[in-house]
């Protein structure tokens, strides 16, 4: 089962599900139903499975390119340590076997997403659509890391219409924004800062290698800057009165996990663990997140009874 956890990527996959979690409780402003909590926990887990693994199903011969000199190394990384890396291109996982796995689990996901509210069903199949053509775009555009920060939204916006089939746009955006943001500069810039020699030997085009370290620094610093200015709005988001604690404690959060590991690696603005590091760090902030907002609304509620 290790080369198909690999496959999807299962520990990241079970951190990113705390980003939708924490997007419906804010919503929300407070906990579902326990069936549709676990009817979300399944639906969710089977989506993030299924979409990690079409990446590597497009991308196939690009990943084979990159492990054309050497697999990549996993220096300075937990959550994606895995020794089987890209199990397809490393031809310790089958692509017949890779297929029924992404189908399979991508079917779980929109029965789940069905029973939810069909549009998540809707957003979960353009979620899908837009993970192919970002791998499409690896040797097209550095643009495509825009194209990633759609695809990491989806989640917690499909969240908020599993709990609300006719949410605010203008809230709405608020929490796209602070996802969206997010990803790019924690997420899909340090991951390709940190591999940049496998991306240099399969020609792809990445914010790092089109615009050279200094520049991707800026890129990643700006944008987690916006993600945690954007964080300290979400109490507008929740009919829960969380209050300017609540923002203050989101906003350290977000200079603890973000920008602080966000600002040594565009100090240093060369390769190195430090673009794992902010990886890591940024991997768990949507699970800080969530534990922060269940926190006040479980004090709430102790507080009320």
């Amino acid at each position: 089962m290790q080369a198909y956890f690999a496959l999807s990527r299962t520990s990241h996959a079970l951190l990113d599900i705390a980003a939708p979690a924490c997007c419906a409780l804010l919503w929300l402003g407070g906990f579902p139903p326990v069936p549709t909590v676990l009817l979300a926990l399944v639906t969710a887990f089977a989506a993030y499975t299924a979409v990690y693994a079409l990446n590597d199903l497009i991308g196939i011969d690009s990943d084979r390119e990159k492990f054309a000199g050497s697999v990549p190394t996993n220096d300075g990384y937990s959550v994606e340590a895995y020794a089987q890396r890209h199990p397809l291109a490393q031809n310790i996982l089958g692509m017949r076997n890779a297929v029924l796995w992404t189908a399979g689990w991508l079917l779980v996901a929109l029965v789940g997403c069905y029973l939810l509210n069909p549009a998540t069903a809707l957003i979960l199949l353009a979620a899908a659509v837009l993970e192919i053509l970002y791998c499409l775009l690896l040797k097209v555009t550095c643009l495509k890391t825009i194209v990633s920060g759609f695809v990491k939204a989806a989640g917690p916006v499909a969240a908020i219409f599993a709990v609300d089939p006719q949410p605010s746009p203008r809230l709405l955006l608020v929490v796209f924004a602070w996802i969206f943001f997010w990803e790019i500069g924690g997420q899909n810039v340090p991951s390709d800062w940190n591999y940049t020699a496998e991306d240099r030997r399969a020609r792809a085009k990445t914010v790092v290698l089109s615009l050279g370290f200094r520049k991707a620094g800026r890129v990643v610093m700006l944008t987690l800057l916006f993600s945690v200015l954007m964080s300290g709005l979400l109490p507008l988001v929740s009919p829960a009165r969380l209050g300017l604690l609540y923002a203050l404690g989101s906003v350290l959060l977000g200079y603890v996990l973000l920008l602080r590991p966000g600002f040594r690696l565009y100090q240093a603005g060369a390769e190195g663990e430090l673009a794992a590091r902010l990886f890591d760090r940024a991997s768990y902030y949507p699970l800080a997140q969530f534990g922060l907002v269940a926190g006040f609304l479980l004090a709430q509620r102790l507080i009320g009874a």
